[in-house]
């Protein structure tokens, strides 16, 4: 019953990143290039996407509940403190937004960035504060992410 009880966590927090994701990144069902020219499709995705793809709604929806389930899986390597549903879905979202190679590898000297060093040492309060660095990228507003604090703001506070 305990593998039942964890599966039905992880379920509420893919499903409360996906909450948060979507209106943010909002849906593409033609690939197009974001910001920096990556080909993106659906809800901000940029895998798998060739030029000219067009996708579904049903198949923008199973795209972004995989990844979102893969980049949880991915961020949970160095992700190791106890979260609450909320905050963890507001992670992944980032994760979703920057990637799990910035999340656990982007910080100085390789280790895991401030956000996840943060709520690894117990601080949410400043894990969630530091979500807010990662609001601009190529000195542009990030389409995913909005200019001021993020719904996760609130959603991460402890």
């Amino acid at each position: 019953m305990v593998g039942g009880i964890a599966g039905a966590g992880v379920a509420a927090i893919i499903i409360a990143a996906a909450a948060i994701v979507q209106p943010w990144e909002g849906r593409e069902l033609k690939a197009y290039r974001d910001i920096v020219g990556v080909l993106t499709i659906c809800d901000g995705d940029t895998n798998n996407v060739r030029p000219g793809q067009v996708a579904t709604n049903a198949e923008c929806d199973a795209r972004l509940y995989a990844n979102l389930t893969r980049y949880r899986a991915e961020l949970r390597k160095c992700l190791v403190a106890d979260l609450p549903v909320k905050t963890e879905a507001a992670f992944v979202s980032w994760v979703y937004n920057v990637g799990w190679g910035a999340a656990c590898h982007g910080g100085a000297g390789g280790r895991p960035a401030q956000v996840v060093l943060k709520a690894n040492a117990g601080d949410l309060a400043g894990a969630c504060d530091a979500l807010l660095a990662w609001t601009r990228r190529a000195a542009a507003w990030c389409r995913g992410w909005p200019t001021a604090a993020p719904p996760s703001a609130g959603i991460a506070s402890p």
